[in-house]
């Protein structure tokens, strides 16, 4: 593993300014992000939203992204309630389909991408407490992110400006404890320049509401900074670990009479998973003087390592088919990157130009979960059924132009392109397991052209038009349809075909920023099987995403503001495929998707009483669970409540105070559904009524 290269920063263009960007882009309105440089969120021609630090605190214990990222129009980041998985987010359908991870987005925290060259990802190491700023990208200019990038979510830690310590504890229901400590300190001036260090660690234990759904989270993270005459340079290294327990999902009938149980399996097996995860990064940037058209360069280098064992609750005697991988999924995976940036401007025209290469390597085990009898013993690690290194590489090339070519019209154009390489080397060959090794690579072009139209100081259009690329997974790859051994070599990568129409205003304490959209996809990848821990996917041929999306924002007084969002998206097959008998028919809805959802809020400062009141509302209209959709969980409608205050201590101190009450009226609700699940558990419970008390103290210095 250690003569893996290091790989992967797909943070392209404008957001490789990378682990000290958050110091470049401070206002909550500015980002950079799909940008050849900062800029205002009105002036970027394209669908994207800023979440800032004060959003994130309001929305919860600042565990999951799903607690925010209810009020971005096009993204539904759904909480399975189940540590064992991560969340399942989606961007205008891109993502939905994936039963465990995130497919389809791109995923960075400070620069350090969370999205694996093979298009698989994860953020449960993401430090919410710790960001400044959420940045999110829709539509087409996510393509210039590489493959796999049907939207990007980045995560921007806040900069350093003074000395302050930070002490947090949350207690909620079901079992709900949270502690943390922070502390942001100047260092003063070295080596010519000034220094700075940000360190943070929390601990987060859950009994969860439904048995077996137990979890525990340590999450540390240090930032240093140092910032000379022209040069900057920021190392930052951070630590995951993870334990919880995995209640599975419940089929209709389960959800239907209790929506709290667990399924029988998850307990008869201990269903579970730990992860590791360690990763270290740095990055250097250098400010040119003189007239030339040299601006700025970049270059940033990391690191990871990333261990995962899982207890399934595939049946004992489903394993004794050889070809079954076992029922413990087990790797160890080593993963880094280097990527270098030059910005330039050459007239009026701003550039940005640059080359990455990402690698992850991954040293794959199963075994069965059980030791023979009698009496048997399940859900403990076995014998092993499966031995095998798994490899993917990206080398990609990329640019971006931003020029004005009228007094208020300006073209912005990228390409990216590169060649995604992956390999499986097999060392478990046994009797009717034969040998899965094999190896593929796809190469991508993709394009991307948008314009801008300031039609007043506060009003702009913009348009934009973009081809995107999407490769199969290694897991996508792991398995033949005929149950050969080998590459999935059928499976074709998928190409998309986007463009968007958006309009955004602010002014006189409004904002409004509506967009439609259509894509059309070619060679989709979808699920042909997924039963007793074998996934075999397909190419399903042709799909369509068609939508709207609209978010308001306005500030009636100091004391009373309003939010809304709301996304409509029409997602479905256009092509027939599958067997007779269960015949997936053009004008399908893609699982995982919803035909609408809406989110509001009104927040209200009485004045007469310190801190702000809250009134949340979400709504998501039916969720399609299997690609014949004869299972769907419901739509639904929650209200939540909270109440946020800041008390001075003193002229250095202060005390936060964050009481909320979410899902106010105790609906039932599937919060998130597993797609085309095999043994029809599709539907994951949402949380019941439950209560968050959250408490900081900051003191600064």
């Amino acid at each position: 593993m250690s003569s893996m290269l290091l790989t992967r920063s797909t943070l392209s263009l404008a957001c490789i300014t990378l682990l000290s960007s958050a110091a470049w882009a401070q206002a909550a309105d500015v980002v950079i992000t799909g940008s050849a440089r900062a800029q205002r969120v009105l002036d970027a021609p394209f669908a994207i939203t800023a979440i800032d630090a004060t959003a994130l605190r309001d929305a919860g214990p600042m565990v999951n992204l799903s607690e925010v990222m209810a009020q971005v129009p096009g993204v539904v980041v759904n909480n399975r309630n189940n540590y064992a998985q991560d969340l399942q987010i989606s961007s205008r359908g891109f993502g939905a389909r994936a039963a465990f991870g995130v497919r389809g987005l791109r995923l960075y925290a400070d620069g350090i991408p969370a999205t694996m060259p093979d298009g698989q990802g994860q953020v449960a190491h993401f430090d919410l407490a710790g960001a400044q700023r959420i940045e999110v990208l829709r539509g087409p200019f996510s393509v210039l992110y590489g493959s796999n990038s049907g939207g990007v979510i980045a995560l921007f830690t806040a900069p350093v400006k003074a000395g302050v310590a930070e002490v947090g504890l949350d207690v909620g229901s079901f079992g709900l404890r949270q502690g943390r400590i922070s502390v942001a300190a100047p260092l003063g001036q070295v080596a010519g320049g000034a220094l700075d260090l940000r360190a943070s660690l929390g601990r987060m234990d859950l009994d969860g509401f439904r048995p077996q759904s137990a979890a525990d989270r340590q999450l540390g993270h240090v930032r240093l900074g140092w910032q000379g005459g022209r040069d900057a340079l920021t190392v930052q290294l951070s630590d995951h670990e993870q334990s919880a327990q995995d209640p599975l999902g419940l089929t209709a009938a389960q959800f239907a009479a209790d929506p709290r149980q667990t399924t029988p399996q998850a307990l008869q097996y201990n269903t579970r998973k730990t992860i590791a995860q360690t990763q270290g990064g740095v990055n250097w940037r250098h400010q040119f003087a003189g007239e030339g058209a040299l601006r700025e360069s970049s270059v940033t280098l990391y690191q990871g390592t990333r261990a995962v064992t899982q207890w399934q609750s595939i049946p004992s005697f489903v394993q004794v088919d050889e070809r079954r991988p076992g029922g413990v999924v087990d790797f160890d995976r080593d993963y880094g990157g280097v990527e270098g940036k030059l910005s330039l401007l050459l007239g009026a025209t701003d550039l940005a130009v640059g080359l990455s290469v990402e690698t992850q390597q991954d040293d794959r085990r199963g075994f069965e979960n059980f030791l023979p009898g009698p009496p048997a013993v399940l859900g403990v690690t076995g014998r092993q059924r499966r031995d095998e290194t798994n490899r993917a590489t990206t080398t990609e090339g990329f640019v971006q132009a931003q020029m004005p070519v009228a007094e208020r019209l300006t073209v912005t154009g990228g390409l990216r392109g590169g060649r995604v390489e992956m390999s499986t080397h097999d060392r478990y060959i046994v009797g009717l397991n034969g040998d899965d090794s094999g190896e593929l690579s796809y190469s991508f072009v993709n394009p991307v052209l948008g314009l801008r139209w300031a039609v007043s100081p506060g009003w702009v259009v913009h348009a934009s038009a973009a081809r995107g690329f999407e490769s199969p997974t290694l897991g996508e790859l792991a398995y033949r349809a005929d149950g050969a051994g080998g590459f999935n070599v059928d499976l074709q990568p998928q190409k998309s075909r986007q463009i968007e129409l958006g309009s955004k205003w602010r002014g006189g304490g409004l904002s409004v920023d509506a967009a439609v959209f259509a894509v059309n996809t070619d060679n989709e990848i979808g699920v042909l099987s997924n039963i007793d821990g074998r996934s075999v996917f397909q190419s399903v041929g042709r799909t369509q995403r068609r939508g709207a999306e609209l978010a308001l924002g306005w500030a009636i007084n100091s004391r009373l503001r309003l939010q809304a969002a709301a996304a409509w998206l029409d997602a479905e097959y256009r092509d027939a495929f599958g067997p007779t008998t269960a015949r997936v028919q053009p004008g399908n809805q893609l699982p995982g998707t919803q035909r609408s959802s809406a989110w509001a809020q009104a927040a209200w400062q009485p004045g007469v009483v310190p801190g702000e009141f809250a009134l949340e509302w979400r709504a998501v209209a039916s969720t399609a669970a299997n690609d014949v959709n004869t299972a769907s969980a419901p739509g639904y409608a929650l209200a939540h409540l909270r109440w946020r205050a800041q008390f001075k201590l003193g002229p250095t101190d202060a005390l936060e105070v964050l009481a909320r009450v979410d899902n106010l009226f105790d609906r039932v609700h599937a919060g998130s559904v597993i797609v085309n699940d095999g043994n029809q558990r599709f539907f994951e419970p949402g949380a019941p009524r439950n209560g968050l008390l959250s408490v900081r103290w900051q003191h600064r210095w």
